[in-house]
């Protein structure tokens, strides 16, 4: 929902940063939910990578950067490689004007992650229960919430999560790479 999605916010106070933790939608699904994204007219489109969200944008002090990454780099030494499979569409409708590509398989996975990392340094109270998905359409008129919605409705895309992503906000809003956590923990579990 709103929450979770990366929306621009301008310049971050002197002496602090924006930060974002994901799982990156990898080639060549991400280029076709981009494009999705262009063509209903969603101002992020280009600016903001197909991602499932972790943390939400998240103001942080650049003091602290350095017990983050060590914080993020235990909670990837704690969780293993996922498979992950995209199918489908969803939509917040009526709480928050958002359609998004469901999350078929990968969901317990990204919701252990998601806990692990809003843990201390970057505990935070969240304006909507966690629900894992990418957005495809957010901000826009309701036909082209429902052009995303039906257009995308027969998506299905899987792929291995071999890792998670922090991303900065730079100073006009897009978001880059600061640095990818590899999955390195034990198998929680499989099933059968």
């Amino acid at each position: 929902m709103n929450d979770d999605t990366f929306v621009p916010r301008g310049r971050a106070p002197s002496g602090s940063a924006v930060l974002g933790i994901v799982v990156p939608v990898p080639e060549p699904w991400a280029q076709l939910l981009v494009d999705w994204r262009s063509k209903v007219g969603d101002p992020q489109a280009n600016q903001v990578p197909p991602h499932v969200t972790l943390l939400p944008p998240t103001e942080v002090a650049v003091a602290d950067r350095t017990l983050i990454s060590d914080h993020l780099a235990e909670v990837a030494r704690c969780h293993p490689p996922f498979d992950m499979h995209l199918a489908g569409t969803g939509t917040f409708t009526p709480v928050s004007d958002v359609v998004f590509v469901t999350v078929a398989r990968g969901i317990g996975n990204c919701e252990l992650l998601a806990n692990d990392v809003c843990r201390a340094p970057l505990a935070r109270t969240l304006a909507f229960p966690y629900h894992p998905h990418v957005t495809v359409a957010h901000d826009v008129p309701a036909d082209m919430l429902e052009l995303a919605y039906t257009g995308l409705a027969e998506l299905s895309a899987e792929f291995r999560v071999t890792a998670f992503t922090e991303f900065e906000q730079a100073p006009g809003g897009a978001w880059t790479v600061a640095r990818e956590y590899p999955l390195t923990g034990p198998p929680h579990g499989t099933l059968r």
